[in-house]
């Protein structure tokens, strides 16, 4: 199979010659084989594990985002990945970096609907008293 996985604003690798892959997503880990029909998967904060000729295997952080498997094509787009360290370190990377990420998104959320509620409050006050 042909992998490429890709970040927000760049290419991040691109293994053209990938013999099995396995990957997170909202229903468990999924292996995905050259021979596997097409599919498309959600995948959340996990480690992506595959094996290849030129690599052997390797084992990848990756954070939320989406895989489509087309004919031996996997495209593999991801919010942000982490390579080059151990496996049990990888999953310490996941806690720390993409999940806390998490965490920080779901109070700038709240932030953001607590001003702008308080803004509809204030705004509804002043035609109220005209």
């Amino acid at each position: 199979m042909h992998l490429k996985i890709l970040l927000p604003f760049k290419i991040y690798a691109e293994i053209k010659d990938v013999r099995s892959l396995v990957v997170e997503t909202t229903d468990g880990q999924y292996g995905y084989l050259p021979h596997r029909l097409d599919c498309v998967a959600i995948v959340v904060p996990g480690i992506l594990f595959y094996k290849s000729d030129s690599q052997g295997s390797v084992y990848l952080a990756t954070d939320e985002g989406v895989l489509r498997k087309t004919g031996k094509n996997v495209y593999l787009s991801v919010r942000d990945v982490i390579g080059g360290v151990e496996l049990g370190e990888l999953y310490k990377k996941i806690e720390s970096e993409f999940l806390t990420l998490d965490e920080q998104e779901k109070e700038y959320k709240r932030t953001i609907a607590l001003l702008e509620s308080n803004f509809i409050k204030k705004y509804a006050e002043s035609t109220i008293k005209e």
